[in-house]
């Protein structure tokens, strides 16, 4: 049987391994950052009548610039933001992939903190970028003076940073954002995947566009409004960065239904949205029990927890798994991390942790 080595693959992409999570079927599925709860059936309805419509003109190319929907977007945004402000993709990870291709690519360097999204570094991989693992502080904090000194250590051509930050869930302080914005001469990625589920007063990179042409911040669909499955993501920046990622993306590299579906989805905004307090509320709840029973636990704005899980995580983690509740082990050492569910598939969380960890 071939094998990749065999074939005359990338040398930088031997050894390496795909993005994934674990996708079993089990009672209680907490391990990928999901919205638990199903679209409203009225929001639904709407979807499928909107995608139903577009139909009959498959036939036709989509919208290449997808402009109604980019329009509808910054609408949702505001902060006085306009289409030519907005692109959008296929998830997040295309549209910081086009960033890559636009103003990263082969004999130039992006960098992030870790431990961070693992998607980033495997984006630059496959963009033929430098990637620089630069590191967080040890409580996974990261200080302006931190920041800079690794930007001066290594003058990275792109940045990115993640606020609320994945796998550890807290947002980041806006004077880290304002820093490395000063310091960076490159561009600088803001991903906010997570930013709606954010605890309030938690300021959103978007206050800071204004006069800053080579900031830019990136979003989804498919947290908080549980369109994981429809692929949407999407981000705010200077119209001349738009322009830019115009000069990469795949022709008509949204579809017609993707569009129309993301539209219906936006336009019944306030029922998708309705579900964020309700995931807030079980994260909080996740937060104060386990450090009620002396778990440390890192402060979360997104909508999972991170948690100390003993000395061996896999054992943890399979510990879990074996009382029919998948969450994910994110490869750091001793800590695991569940997705804010339901409040059914919280208590299910939470009892079993109560078995389990130490």
């Amino acid at each position: 049987m071939t094998t990749l080595d065999d074939l005359p693959l990338r040398d930088d992409l031997r050894g390496r391994s795909p993005y994934g999570a674990p996708q079993l079927d089990v009672a209680v599925r907490l391990n990928t950052n999901e919205n638990s709860y199903p679209l409203p059936d009225a929001v639904a309805e709407a979807i499928g009548k909107a995608v139903q419509a577009e139909v009959r003109d498959l036939n036709r190319y989509p919208d290449r610039d997808a402009v109604a929907l980019r329009a509808d977007l910054a609408g949702y945004l505001g902060h006085g933001l306009s289409t030519a402000n907005v692109w959008a993709a296929n998830g997040s990870n295309e549209v910081q992939q086009q960033l890559l291709q636009a103003f990263a690519g082969p004999g130039r360097t992006a960098l992030g903190f870790g431990p961070s999204y693992s998607m980033h570094p495997l984006l630059a991989a496959g963009t033929g970028t430098r990637w620089v693992g630069a590191l967080r502080d040890p409580d996974f904090g990261l200080t302006p003076a931190s920041a800079l000194a690794q930007l001066e250590e290594h003058d990275p051509d792109l940045v990115f940073l993640c606020s609320p930050n994945n796998p550890t869930g807290t947002a980041l302080d806006p004077g880290v954002v304002a820093a490395v914005l000063g310091a960076a001469r490159g561009m600088v990625v803001v991903d906010e995947a997570y930013a709606e589920f954010a605890r309030p007063g938690t300021p959103s990179a978007l206050t800071l566009l204004p006069g800053h042409p080579r900031l830019v911040v990136t979003r989804t669909m498919s947290k908080a409004f549980g369109f994981a499955g429809g692929r949407l993501g999407y981000l705010a920046a200077d119209p001349a960065v738009v322009d830019a990622v115009q000069l990469v993306r795949l022709p008509y590299h949204l579809s017609a239904l993707t569009q129309a579906a993301a539209r219906a989805a936006l336009a019944e905004r306030d029922a998708l949205l309705a579900t964020v307090e309700a995931i807030k509320e079980q994260r909080d709840r996740i937060v104060a029990t386990l450090r009620a029973r002396g778990t440390e636990v890192a402060d979360s704005d997104a909508n999972f927890v991170l948690f100390r899980a003993g000395a061996d995580q896999k054992v943890s983690w399979q510990a879990f798994l074996d009382r029919g509740v998948l969450i994910r082990d994110v490869g750091l050492t001793g800590w695991l991390r569940v997705t804010a569910g339901t409040e059914t598939e919280t208590s299910a969380f939470l009892k079993a942790a109560e078995e389990i960890l130490p």
